[in-house]
């Protein structure tokens, strides 16, 4: 692992796995979005990591016409790594969830690294009593979630990416994904520096013990050397203590509502920004320096944000 002299945050405010109805606190409009992603750039966050909501009922999209309604405006208003999903939701085939990254070659995107069970089913119980619209029940009562991401998707996506210039934050959401990144590295679809979200606590994916942190650090090691930037994501009450864990080992952090709606036992966050803050506090008592958004470009050596393509005048799906 290539250890940058500053820490990377990155923000992902709204996101699909949760849903409207778990947390008054989740942004859905286009406005709502913009605002929680400039905050949390605002707060310290250098890389935004962004999805997109249908604004009537919270429910995710990856229509491009509903990007349009907050990516200029965030990018007006902040100089953050713009990072799109090509992840959208798992039951999106992969043409859909290709389309935003597609239309406006972000400098960065997230992609997926393999297949797994996806299970929100356990969540059920718990917010059951609070479901307003019929699609989050059908969201997270599904046992049957298979979120795919094939070898054959994971290069057409690669591909992409080097005709776009776009870079890919690499989630893995277990230790046979870093093996599949490395067998896209050893025939020379990618390259270095590879940037690793290791993705812990998704009910279907390695767990959240510290162990498997650990575990997936050696492996990553092993696997990339000093050719790969590493990254802690911790699903719910995993998320601040996993990032300090990481952090102190030289990781980057990921935070925000996407991944986590607490800020502490029992508490809501009232915004990503208040997570990118917390954890901030954290990274700083640690004696670690937070980068801004051109020390991201420069570790992770992105084209710049003047190569977003925002000129699409794209038509809203019906």
């Amino acid at each position: 692992m290539a250890k940058a002299k500053k820490v990377i945050i990155t923000c992902a405010p709204t996101g699909a796995i949760h849903t409207p109805s778990m947390s008054p606190y989740l942004p859905v409009t286009p406005d709502e979005i913009a605002d929680a992603a400039i905050a949390a750039a605002d707060a310290g966050a250098a890389i935004l990591h962004l999805h997109a909501r249908d604004p009537d009922d919270g429910r995710p999209t990856q229509d491009p016409a509903v990007f349009m309604e907050f990516l200029p405006r965030i990018q007006q208003s902040t100089d953050a790594v713009i990072n799109i999903t090509t992840g959208g939701a798992p039951q999106m085939t992969v043409e859909e969830r290709m389309q935003p990254a597609m239309t406006f070659k972000p400098e960065v995107a997230s992609l997926n690294m393999g297949t797994i069970n996806f299970g929100l089913f356990p969540m059920l119980d718990r917010y059951e009593k609070d479901i307003k619209h019929d699609w989050e029940r059908v969201h997270l009562s599904n046992k049957e979630i298979v979120f795919r991401n094939t070898f054959k998707d994971i290069e057409a996506l690669m591909t992409m990416g080097q005709k776009n210039g776009t870079r890919f934050e690499f989630e893995c959401y277990d230790i046979g994904h870093l093996y599949n990144l490395k067998y896209f590295v050893d025939k020379g679809i990618v390259k270095p520096p590879f940037f690793i979200q290791s993705v812990f606590g998704i009910f279907g994916g390695i767990g959240g013990h510290p162990e498997d942190l650990a575990h997936m650090k050696r492996t990553a090691d092993r696997l990339f050397g000093d050719d790969y930037q590493w990254s802690i994501l911790g699903c719910g009450t995993n998320q601040v203590k996993l990032a300090s864990i990481g952090a102190a080992q030289g990781a980057h952090v990921r935070v925000g509502l996407e991944d986590s709606l607490w800020i502490g036992p029992g508490k809501l966050a009232e915004s990503s920004a208040q997570q990118v803050k917390k954890v901030r506090e954290i990274l700083e008592g640690l004696s670690l320096e937070i980068a801004t958004p051109d020390e991201a470009r420069e570790i992770l050596q992105l084209k710049g944000g003047d190569k977003i393509d925002l000129r699409h005048k794209t038509k809203k799906a019906a």
